[in-house]
């Protein structure tokens, strides 16, 4: 039966992969910056399932290959795999790496002989999930294929840690990313931007940097936070508990973090439409002043002129700063001011934007 089954979501990064879901859930759950499994209960799937998950996908991709594509609910995400190569796999779900290490070890193998074409395998995981796991085991993952595994540590400041209850503490992040990279796997930390408002913005940005350069991960990603009613976390924000950042004071709390940043070989990615300046991309200590001088550029725009920037970039018509130089982008997004000063008045540019930002959440 070519049938299988995959979770809601995967890292940007994993577009075109095969999706490998182990788990269902997360097994904590419990994170106010988060909706994505609150009504799922976390189980650990059966190794079976999940072998013949894989036996599925290997014969969709035997189907297509030999010219005869599958037009139903399973076929696209092999179709897409294999557009993009096929040679990459993710797996789910929010802690995959939860599952016992021999049944992982024995998904891996299976995975490894049903699709020996993978290269790259990466996987979510948790902080404390990592921490309690043995260098010894990571490494055999790693063996098997596993390649790099995506960590939300969203803070590094342990006060900011509790107000959103991660589960985690700044301690926790050190042992459980320490314990990856000495396994040899590539490790991706996610950081959440303006996650603390106003109260914490100076503690997040610097305690994150802190972490970060106790652990060297070999990416750091921005997520920059979006709120609303349907996320737990609003109801700090909407109590008055904390004060949510603009989008100018959010710039300002990522230029604290990277100034604080004493990584070698990190390299800092932007690669989420939420984040405001999508072009902060480089590795540091190399590409740290280039990086600070975006931060910058924007910072000292004219009042308008950044204005102008973050419409066009919260429509999706942009990404760079530079692409605003282009006329038919500056038309399109004059047109899109000029709306917005109309509903929202003169000085309701940041309603108006974060209004636009919810579509994504």
């Amino acid at each position: 039966m070519n049938s299988y089954e995959t979770g809601p979501i995967r890292p940007p990064s994993e577009a075109g992969s095969y999706l490998i879901r182990l788990t269902r859930g997360c097994p904590w759950n419990k994170c106010k910056f988060c909706r994505t499994y609150r009504k799922l209960a976390f189980e650990i799937r059966d190794t079976a399932e999940v072998v013949a998950d894989i036996d599925a996908m290997a014969r969709i991709r035997d189907e297509i290959k030999s010219g005869n594509p599958v037009i139903d609910e399973y076929g696209w995400m092999v179709e897409n795999a294999l557009s993009r190569g096929g040679t990459t796999a993710f797996l789910q779900d929010g802690d995959s790496l939860a599952m016992k290490p021999d049944a992982v070890r024995h998904i891996l193998a299976h995975l490894q002989e049903r699709l020996p074409e993978i290269t790259r395998i990466t996987s979510y995981a948790r902080s404390r999930t990592m921490a309690s796991r043995s260098v010894a085991d990571l490494a055999s993952y790693r063996e098997l294929g596993l390649t790099r595994i995506h960590i939300g540590m969203e803070s590094g400041h342990d006060p900011l840690l509790q107000v959103i209850k991660k589960g985690a503490t700044s301690d926790i992040h050190i042992r459980g990313g320490k314990r990856v990279i000495e396994a040899g796997i590539e490790l991706s930390e996610y950081i959440m931007p303006g996650l603390g408002g106003r109260e914490f913005t100076k503690g997040h940005a610097l305690d994150s940097a802190r972490v970060l350069n106790e652990i060297g991960p070999d990416f750091i990603r921005l997520r920059t936070i979006c709120l609303g009613p349907t996320i737990p976390l609003w109801e700090e924000f909407s109590s008055g508990k904390l004060t949510r950042l603009t989008d100018i004071e959010i710039v300002k709390e990522i230029r604290i973090f990277i100034e604080a940043l004493n990584v070698d070989g990190s390299k800092l990615a932007s690669d989420h439409v939420l984040n405001l300046l999508g072009e902060l991309d480089g590795k540091l200590p190399n590409d740290k002043e280039r990086l600070l001088a975006i931060v910058d550029t924007f910072l000292s725009l004219p009042k308008e002129e950044r204005e102008l920037f973050q419409v066009a970039r919260r429509a999706g018509i942009l990404e760079k700063l530079s692409d605003l130089d282009h006329q038919k982008v500056q038309v399109h997004a004059r047109k899109l001011l000029d709306e917005i000063y109309r509903h929202y008045g003169k000085d309701g540019v940041e309603e108006a934007t974060q209004e636009m930002m919810k579509r994504f959440i």
